[in-house]
């Protein structure tokens, strides 16, 4: 039989409490019961003044900004319009039926006004990970580093072209000490020291959003953008990232990023860091492998030409330094140039009689040349773990991790794109991104406990951390000294 329903219905008056009308299982009571937000009082404190009329609660400012970037809703103004509808909203940020939900533009000019050169949103993302950690849901064995671009509100037709001075290396100082060592050794004086650079180059830069950069990669379509430089562990908790714009090469960004990890974690416990081929540099395993740590890198192909020997078809002898070609002619040392490689020279008389020479130069003077980093080593030693078993199943979880990460970011919690301007909002909006996406992740983990809210570390939970770091340094230790007896070149 059908039935209609009587939509007069809709007119019926009720007696009922907001937090009757929630679902038990909904995301907010989750995050609500995982963590306490009474922090944030304490950090805006000294932001809002003794006297004048009463403000809006700081703690519903930031978890209006949080609804946002939880469910992906695209813009503040669409924000006010869910929670105004949406009861589960209403309940999260503790407001009735009746009372008003402050306008769009309210956290707009409290940012502009009191939040905007604080580290409040560093310190919510702290926090939270702060959280996670006391519940033992972080795990620094393996961390899986990559960025992502987020497009930028700007036209890419609208840009001038400028020239600007190219900036030295972050590392050019303990770079140049290296160069001086090397030439010292093969009884070369050292390179003249030279004032600051006046090399130049030619950037694109927006006339909309002068803080994003122009992207290029592969069959991706060229925009403005912005790149999000991103850390996370084997239960995808991001760790930390670091913001720059578009045009900032992937090993570029890595130096930063690094720094901050050192300075917020024990790099003591952290076995091996999976990476893409855009930070395979000489100095980028130098450092890691310095720091005791294997990275774990995939296979770069060589950028030769079509027809040319690769560069791996001359074998470098470490004993007498010199390089054999593959017609088993000898390339000597000729010097080490200011960008920390060696180049080797062949003997031009041998070459021109060469059959091969149309696969190994096309130089006017017959004579090949080969260079090799002053860190080359540390490269090559990375190459060599790639075989090792433990190294290439940590390289594949980078799909099942970081890969992850940025998918749910950009499909998720829309960050596929932005409608901030400056890197500053930007630096905002990527934080307050990611923090949400922790604290959606922590929240879920510490329902299915069902005993985790509000609690200090149990003392199961702290024996469990305890052991696990006990296990993973003997682990790495042991691997660590396996690498050096099998493996090592350095």
């Amino acid at each position: 039989m059908m039935t209609r329903k009587d939509v007069d219905n809709r007119f019926q008056i009720e007696f009922n409490s907001v937090d009757a009308l929630v679902p038990k299982n909904h995301l907010v009571r989750k995050i609500d019961k995982a963590i306490d937000f009474n922090f944030i009082y304490d950090e805006v404190a000294e932001l809002y003044s003794a006297f004048g009329a009463p403000s809006i609660d700081p703690v519903v400012l930031i978890k209006i900004i949080m609804i946002q970037y939880l469910f992906g809703i695209p813009s503040m103004r669409q924000t006010i319009r869910e929670i105004e509808v949406n009861i589960a909203y209403r309940w999260f940020i503790g407001y009735s039926f009746n009372e008003k939900i402050p306008h769009f533009s309210t956290f707009n000019k409290n940012y502009e006004r009191r939040f905007k050169d604080t580290d409040l949103f560093n310190v919510i993302f702290t926090k939270i990970l702060e959280e996670a950690d006391k519940h033992g849901f972080i795990n620094l064995s393996e961390i899986y580093i990559d960025s992502t671009h987020i497009k930028a509100s700007a036209n890419k037709r609208k840009y001038t072209k400028k020239e600007i001075e190219t900036e030295a290396k972050k590392y050019q100082n303990q770079l140049e000490k290296e160069i001086d060592e090397d030439r010292e050794k093969h009884d070369k004086k050292p390179l003249k020291k030279t004032e600051k650079s006046t090399d130049t180059k030619v950037i694109v830069e927006s006339t909309t959003d002068k803080d994003s950069g122009m992207f290029y990669k592969n069959e991706k379509e060229k925009c403005f953008a912005y790149l999000a430089h991103t850390a996370c562990d084997n239960n995808n908790y991001i760790l930390d990232f670091h913001v720059t714009s578009g045009n900032v090469h992937d090993s570029v960004g890595f130096i930063d990023l690094y720094k901050s990890l050192k300075e917020k974690y024990c790099i003591n416990d952290i076995l091996a860091i999976a990476m893409d081929a855009g930070y395979i540099t000489p100095y980028i395993c130098k450092t890691l492998f310095d720091d005791n740590i294997l990275p774990t890198l995939p296979y770069k192909r060589p950028m030769t030409k079509d027809g040319f020997f690769k560069k791996y078809e001359y074998v470098y002898d470490e004993y007498n330094d010199i390089y054999i070609c593959p017609n088993d002619k000898i390339l000597k040392y000729s010097t080490t140039n200011r960008d920390g490689y060696r180049e080797y020279k062949s003997n031009p008389c041998e070459c021109q009689k060469c059959p091969h020479i149309n696969k190994c130069t096309n130089s006017k003077n017959h004579q090949k040349l080969v260079t090799r980093h002053v860190w080359e080593d540390y490269l090559e030693e990375a190459n060599h773990l790639r075989h090792d078993r433990y190294v290439n199943s940590v390289y594949k979880c980078r799909k099942e991790t970081i890969e992850r990460v940025f998918a749910d970011a950009k499909e998720k919690h829309s960050m596929r794109y932005t409608h901030l301007r400056g890197l500053a909002k930007m630096k905002m909006e990527v934080t307050l991104t990611f923090a949400c996406m922790n604290l959606k992740k922590m929240a879920s983990y510490l329902w299915k406990r069902n005993d985790g809210y509000r609690v200090d570390r149990t003392f199961n939970i702290l024996i469990m951390r305890i052991l696990t770091n006990n296990i993973l340094k003997l682990t790495k230790s042991i691997f660590l000294a396996r690498r050096k007896c099998f493996l090592s070149t350095i």
